[in-house]
């Protein structure tokens, strides 16, 4: 009974390490999206992805393995929960933007924050809010893609449709939100071809093979190609299981 027990702490010692181990990882996934009405004239567009940061640091690994690689950077929400020192936020900040001019839309752990001061910092580190609204970007011969981004939907605070009338009607569109349910709102005539989410934390822990939510990863839908992402940081508990930490770098193009 007692060798029973020490092999049953040693278990439970050597899962915990493990599932701390999955928490922390400094994975980054590689995704290529290949469109045939992306504009040629971009050649590719190569997007730095991160979601639910949460209290994590972002490690110096991460940003070495992806300086000069990516042409942006985006936050797809959860940069950072109550609890977390403005400090912290302003230091992940500085590191992305090592990487490209930060693009962020809110999570619904970021409004545990104070929004003004959330604000006032990104506005000090450049980082531009897609909060139900669009960027453009034009290439050389005049074609373009939009880049759209929905505020939160926990409190029903996300507007599509504003997004898509600051979006340009006619060009190449990807939009990011912090929950992956946007996708129920999308149609066949809104023509975004990619999204970007995060929020589920990939379930985070799975017992047996079982979570509440899915693993994060590609899924083609009816409407559009949609991204989760396991997300970066944790909530509640540091600890993983099948669903290790990771971030993402998107290569989309029209080869």
């Amino acid at each position: 009974m007692q060798i029973l027990l020490l092999l049953l702490i040693i278990f439970a010692a050597c899962l915990f390490l493990y599932m701390l181990r999955q928490a922390f990882l400094n994975h980054v996934v590689r995704h290529e999206f290949n469109f045939s009405d992306f504009p040629q004239s971009f050649g590719q567009v190569v997007i730095f992805f991160i979601s639910d940061i949460h209290r994590r640091t972002i490690s110096d690994a991460i940003i070495n393995e992806v300086k000069g690689k990516s042409n942006l950077v985006i936050i797809g929400g959860d940069l950072t929960e109550k609890g977390v020192s403005y400090k912290k936020i302003k230091t992940n900040l500085v590191k992305l933007k090592q990487l490209g001019p930060i693009y962020f839309v809110w999570g619904n752990n970021d409004y545990e924050k104070d929004v003004q001061k959330l604000e006032a910092i990104m506005s000090e580190t450049g980082v531009t809010i897609l909060a139900n609204t669009a960027v453009h970007f034009t290439s050389e011969k005049g074609e373009k893609w939009s880049l759209l981004g929905v505020d939160e939907m926990g409190q029903e605070r996300d507007r599509l449709d504003l997004a898509l009338l600051a979006s340009d009607k006619k060009s190449f569109k990807i939009l990011v939100s912090h929950y992956p349910a946007i996708t129920e709102k999308i149609l066949p005539e809104h023509e975004i071809r990619l999204v970007l989410s995060g929020h589920t934390h990939g379930g985070q822990i799975h017992i047996l093979g079982f979570s509440p939510q899915k693993r994060g990863g590609v899924t083609k839908l009816e409407n559009t190609t949609l991204l989760i992402s396991n997300g970066y940081g944790t909530t509640a508990l540091p600890l993983r299981l099948g669903a290790p930490a990771e971030c993402h770098l998107i290569t989309v193009s029209n080869r």
